[in-house]
Parts: structure tokens; sequence; C-alpha cells
């Protein structure tokens, strides 16, 4: 049996079974990437039965120009999740302590200038994006109040990665599960309660992202068996920030990339009317939820494959990136035939509209076996920007979305265009999807057999021998 205090310590995933490990550190991913969708679901939930569809429409409009202006963090974290995870595997005290006080710095500097340059311009670039009238006043007041609230949410992000990095994704749990049921208190408290509408909603996000924020920095700051965390690690160390970005530079355009096709297919959705843009926000909900094992795993492989390339067992990479990926695949087949059996049922959570709930089935009828072969994708690419490859995952992302996806979409809108169907059928929305999603699932296959990232992986600051 697992003490409890032993859930709580930083993991060792360069012995044992890597089976074990990888399933040992995804279960409580898993619960707290549930918690974390909790929140943008409860967000869903408590706004379209408390204030109206309309509202709903206006929280799900601005989540792809919110994971934009996100983008700086998604590079740092991932990056810093890297870096620890490697230098931990490598028993390298001074290195992981000095990544972890410049990740801090660089996390408080990122956040306040979004704090300041972001809120004067969400307004526009709404209006860019064709958001509906009906909608445009909430979703900016949504925005806005979730920029002013940034530091929170990213340092959240951060400090939870370097937890994770460290084989601890146990702390991290915890730490958002009383986050999470913080903010589903507060949601229904401003919005049922106080009637604050869609602002209520975002101003209980931000005030239960920074309590879960606080909790991790004081987790850190008792670490200090593993690493130290006093004024002379906290600094800009600029070989450190060189490297922080070199590694999470090529994920935070990746997130760029995919934000970027989300906002141009965002704008297209817009065009099919306020029904479909409440259905895509309801399947978007579901699909956050489908997507949850998939994305747990690749989180588990990047930080084992990141200790294990520190520790330089290359052997014991190639093995649990099999098996990682047959429990990822295992897991996401079941999950395809819960939605197809009973998603009905999950999209009434969200509306009592009859006609919004068999839409929004429609839809994501068609997205359901998209979610096996995201399971290949996330694996393999975790394996490898752990070994620090993150370029190879980015040029696939790129492919996927701006070759394919956003090509595609518009390409099914026009040839089904029609005078009862001026923008063409709806379903060019998920198709474009599944098409980038199937496609991703075979290029990453394809580059991780060919073993180039073998030949980037690092330890520490050098090269793993040939």
């Amino acid at each position: 049996m697992v003490s409890i205090k032993k859930l709580f310590e930083p993991t060792d995933m360069t012995v044992g079974k890597p089976w074990k490990s990888i399933v040992m550190f995804s279960v409580p991913m898993l619960i707290g990437n549930i918690a974390q969708q909790l929140y943008s679901t409860v967000d869903s939930i408590v706004v379209g039965h408390y204030v109206g569809d309309n509202a709903l429409g206006a929280v799900t409009s601005a989540g792809p120009l919110f994971n934009l202006l996100l983008v700086l963090f998604v590079g740092i974290s991932a990056g810093v999740g890297i870096m620890v995870s490697q230098y931990f595997g490598a028993k390298a005290r001074e290195e992981l302590s000095a990544t972890i006080g410049t990740s801090i710095v660089l996390t408080a500097l990122v956040s306040l200038i979004l704090m300041i340059a972001a809120p004067p311009f969400i307004r526009t670039l709404l209006e860019i994006l064709k958001t509906p009238d009906a909608i445009i006043d909430d979703a900016t007041d949504y925005l806005v109040i979730l920029m002013f609230g940034i530091a929170g949410m990213a340092f959240y992000n951060i400090l939870s990665g370097i937890l994770r990095g460290m084989g601890d994704s146990f702390s991290a749990l915890v730490y958002l599960l009383i986050a999470t049921v913080l903010n589903i208190v507060l949601d229904v408290w401003f919005v049922a309660g106080l009637k604050m509408g869609v602002a209520g909603v975002s101003l209980a996000t931000v005030i239960a992202q920074a309590i879960s924020s606080v909790c991790c920095l004081f987790k850190l700051m008792r670490m200090k068996d593993v690493f130290d965390l006093g004024r002379a690690q906290l600094k800009l160390s600029k070989e450190y920030v060189v490297q922080i970005i070199k590694l999470g530079l090529p994920s935070g355009l990746t997130q760029a990339i995919f934000s970027s096709a989300m906002i141009i297919v965002q704008s297209l959705t817009n065009s099919f009317g306020e029904q479909f843009v409440t259905a895509n926000g309801i399947v978007m909900r579901v699909d956050g939820f489908a997507m949850m094992p998939n994305f747990s795993f690749g989180m588990a492989m990047t930080t084992y494959a990141g200790q294990n390339v520190g520790a330089r067992k290359m052997d014991r990479v190639i093995k649990g990136a099999k098996q990682g990926t047959l429990m990822a695949v295992s897991c996401s087949a079941v999950i395809t035939g819960v939605i197809l059996l009973f998603g009905r049922y999950l999209m009434m959570i969200f509306t009592d509209t009859e006609a919004l709930v068999e839409q929004s089935m429609y839809m994501m009828s068609i997205l359901a076996v998209g979610y096996i072969a995201m399971a290949v994708t996330q694996s393999l690419s975790g394996v490898m920007r752990g070994a620090g490859d993150t370029v190879t995952p980015m040029w696939i992302s790129l492919i996927t979305t701006v070759v394919l996806r956003v090509p595609i979409a518009y390409l099914i809108s026009w040839a089904t265009t029609t005078p009862e169907l001026p923008y063409g059928r709806f379903e060019c929305i998920q198709i474009s999807l599944l098409v980038s999603w199937v496609m991703g699932a075979v290029l990453t296959f394809l580059f991780y057999k060919l073993g180039r990232w073998k030949k980037n992986a690092m330890a520490g600051p050098e090269k793993l021998d040939d």
C-alpha cells in the first residue's frame, strides 16, 4: 500500500515497471484534468440554466480567443516542465533550482504585461471574429475579467507543471480539487444568487485559480530537500530563460497555431447563427471531458520520457512509449463507445432546449471516433516533447490545422452552399476537425518511428551519447 505521505512526494519514474509508473502518474492527472475541465463546464451549466442560451454562447465564443492569449504561458509551462523532469531525473539540484526560480519570475513578468495590454483590444477582436451582436457584450465582459485575473491562472499552470515534472501529480490534483469546489460554490452564488450574469462566472474562475496557485507555491517552498528556492534563485537567469524559450517556443507556437485555426473556424461557426454557436459550445464541453484521458497520458508520457532521458535510459523510454500508447488507445475506445451510447444525456446537462440537444448529439457523433486517433497523437507527442523534441509536434500541428483543417472547413462550406444554406452545411466544422485528428495520428506515428527525436534527447545541459 502507498502511504498518504508518499502520494505528496516527488516520484522517480526511472525505476520500476514503466506501465505502472505511467498509470500511477496518469490517474491523478486524469482526475485533475477532469476537475480543471469542470471550471468551464460549470460555467456553461450555470450560465445556460440561470442566464440563458445566448449567455452560454457568449462564454463559448470567448474560448478560442482566450486560449490564444494564453500561448505565452503554454510555452513557458512546456519548456519549464521538460527541464524540470530532465534535471530531476539527472539529480541536478542546482540546475533544477535555477529553472524553477527563473520560471516564477518570468511568469510574473508576462502576467503583468498581459493584464495591462490585452483588455483594451478584446471587444475589437471579438468584432473582427463576427461575434453575434446578441452575445458580444457578455463575451467582452467575460474575457476582460479573465485577463485582469490572468496571474492566478498562469501561476497555477506553471507551478503545477513543475510539481508534475518531478513526478508529483497528486499535490497538484488536491489543490485543483479545492479550487474546483470553490469555483462551483462561487459560480452559483455570483450568478444564481447575486445575479451577476457572465461576469460572475469569470470572477469565480479567477478567484478559484488564484487560490490554487497559492497552494502550489506553498508546496514548492516546503520542498527544500529537492531544490532551493530563495532570493538567489528568483531572478531572470539568461541561460535558463533561453533554454525555456528554446524548448517551450515550439509548444507555444503549436498552441498559437491551434488557437488561430480555432479563431478562423470560429468566424465560420458564427456565420451559422446563434443556435449553432451554442450547440457547438455544448459539444466543446463534452469534447473537453472526452479528451481528458488523452491529455493525461500525453502529459504523463512527457514527464516519464523527460525523467528517463535525464537518467540516460533510452531503452526504458521506448518501452514506456509502447505501453503508454496502448493504454491511452484502450481508454479512448471505451470513451468513444460511451459517447455514442449515452451522448444525448450528456448534452441535456447543459440545456433543456430539445433542438440544441439533438443538434449537439449529431455533431458529437461525427467526432467520436477521432478520440482514438488523438490518443496516439498525444501519447507519442508527449514522448517526443519529454525527450526535448518540441519542434516535430509543432510542425505536425501546423500541417493538420493550417494546411488541412481550415481549408477543408471552408471548402466544404463553399461546396455545399445553396440559396437555403448561404454558408453551406454546418457539418463542415466537425468533418474538418475529424480529418485533422486522424492525419495528426498518422503523421505523429510516422515521425516517432523515424526516431529523429532520439537525437534531440538531452540530459540537463548535455546531449545524450549516441
